[in-house]
């Protein structure tokens, strides 16, 4: 709403107004310039500017060629945009949802399942050698750390620093021939 102005021979001046109660304001002298505040524009600073007066569409794109493209990039599959690790968590959900529902529809008892994944878990290292070696390379590695905790406890026992071993480290102690005869047939394996 803009603000009445009255010129007369005194002056500028804003002409009395009445107000929601039924009261009356007073005129108001005004000098030239004089903006109200309700007029007054907001602040804007040049970053703001900036973005309000930035087109929506690239240079050169027609608003006609903007909806068909949006229509085109909704009828894509929603993995579009986005990362690789996103795409991955979907897909891994989607197949949870298959197996779940494949579950539903066909009970399998759980011995015929365990005996399929064994199967499954055979044939998946059986073409691929060099997973398997290392594989077993890393359990080796595992099997004689194991086994140097073992010595060096066996170390402290003898020696007297430790002169009650706990139950559990007495059952390490029974381990190590064990632990021996583990490592030796996965070096005659491998």
């Amino acid at each position: 709403m803009a603000t009445p102005y009255v010129t007369d021979e005194s002056g500028k001046y804003i002409a009395a107004t009445q107000r929601a109660d039924g009261t009356w304001r007073k005129p108001r002298r005004v000098k030239d310039g004089y903006v109200p505040q309700e007029e007054v524009p907001v602040y804007e600073n040049k970053y703001v500017k900036f973005f309000k007066d930035k087109p929506d569409l690239p240079p050169g794109l027609s608003p006609n060629d903007s909806v068909q493209s949006k229509t085109q990039q909704k009828s894509d599959s929603d993995a579009s945009g986005l990362s690789k690790s996103a795409k991955r968590n979907m897909k891994r959900k989607e197949k949870r949802k298959q197996q779940q529902t494949g579950a539903e529809e066909e009970p399998v008892d759980s011995v015929s399942l365990a005996v399929d994944n064994m199967t499954i878990t055979e044939n998946a290292s059986t073409p691929d050698d060099s997973s398997a070696a290392s594989e077993k390379a890393k359990k080796i590695k595992n099997l004689k750390k194991k086994l140097r905790q073992v010595e060096d406890l066996q170390l402290k026992v003898d020696s007297g620093e430790i002169k009650q071993p706990s139950k559990e480290q007495l059952d390490k102690l029974t381990r190590a021939q064990a632990l021996r005869e583990e490592i030796e047939q996965l070096e005659r394996e491998s």
